[in-house]
């Protein structure tokens, strides 16, 4: 069945903690079960202690989804990755998550003050041995009960339609992805992301909707941007707003066609000073829901 969430990055940024910073956590919580939601991804305001967690949001009714976990596997060694991940795999656990988030981030941009158009790449044989890295330590979590769900992102070493695709040529079975259609669209500098979610739906994990105001993509690009600038300028928005440049439809679609039983998460970071948050993730879950219901995903 599927289960529709959010993230708390669209009332407090993790990356820019200013964004936010005036709103209360109740708030988050308490706004994200009005709207509809049946849970909610990790943020940096929730506490570490899986019970902690569990109780914060469940006394909201909201489920934990699922939460980020830097890989440094470009600079550690796989035995070190495990050690690292042990934490956040017996917090994933404890409150029956399913996957966990992962991307390299040991070289990304996306923190930084500097171009998105940075981001680093790998030479093919580079890819190789990184998605055997990864390969052996989504093993490992699997084992867990956990499936490693991969984010292309940008800033990173997987971020371009090809990246994806020679990621995912180079892992293995255990290795799953996290498919976020706005991270594809801006990372293909404005490409359908339809035809990459087909290609791969066969080990899709998790799916974020994200949509990105294509006008915006342009001046980040052209004008050499960090990441963090183009989300303070709000190159990042949810479904349903007619500035978006990304069409949910035929995406909802292929998800249903394939049986996906997962989560779908609007994750949409903005800043809430000027986008009010409410409003925009209720936009967000009523256009999906509305699409569900049109074609029968349920």
């Amino acid at each position: 069945m599927i289960q529709f969430g959010t993230n708390p990055i669209a009332w407090a940024n993790d990356d820019d903690q200013t964004l936010g910073a005036h709103i209360p956590t109740e708030q988050i919580l308490s706004e994200a079960a009005q709207i509809g939601f049946d849970g909610i991804e990790n943020g940096h305001r929730w506490p570490s202690d899986p019970a902690a967690l569990k109780a914060l949001l469940g006394g909201h009714g909201l489920q934990f989804i699922s939460g980020w976990h830097s890989l440094n596997l470009l600079t550690h060694s796989v035995e070190d990755e495990k050690r690292a991940i042990r934490a956040h795999l017996d917090k994933l656990k404890y409150n029956g998550c399913k996957v966990c988030i992962a991307c390299e981030t040991s070289n990304s941009v996306q923190g930084l003050d500097r171009p998105v158009n940075d981001a680093p790449v790998l030479s093919a044989a580079e890819m190789r041995d990184f998605g055997a890295r990864v390969e052996e330590l989504a093993t490992y979590t699997a084992a867990e009960g956990i499936a490693l769900a991969y984010h292309h992102h940008m800033g990173t070493v997987v971020e371009t339609p090809d990246e994806i695709d020679a990621f995912m040529a180079a892992t293995g079975p255990a290795t799953r992805l996290l498919f976020d259609a706005g991270h594809y669209y801006f990372g293909s500098n404005g490409q359908d992301p339809a035809p990459a979610l087909r290609r791969h739906i066969g080990r899709l994990a998790h799916f974020h909707a994200k949509n990105v105001r294509p006008a915006v993509m342009v001046q980040v690009r052209e004008q050499g941007l960090s990441f963090m600038d183009g989300v303070r300028a709000g190159v990042f928005t949810v479904p349903g707003d007619p500035e978006g440049g990304v069409d949910f439809a035929p995406l909802l679609g292929i998800l249903k066609d394939a049986g996906y039983d997962g989560w779908i998460v609007i994750e949409a970071e903005q800043d809430p000073s000027v986008r009010e948050p409410m409003q925009y993730q209720s936009l967000g879950l009523k256009t999906l829901k509305t699409i569900a219901a049109g074609i029968g995903l349920k």
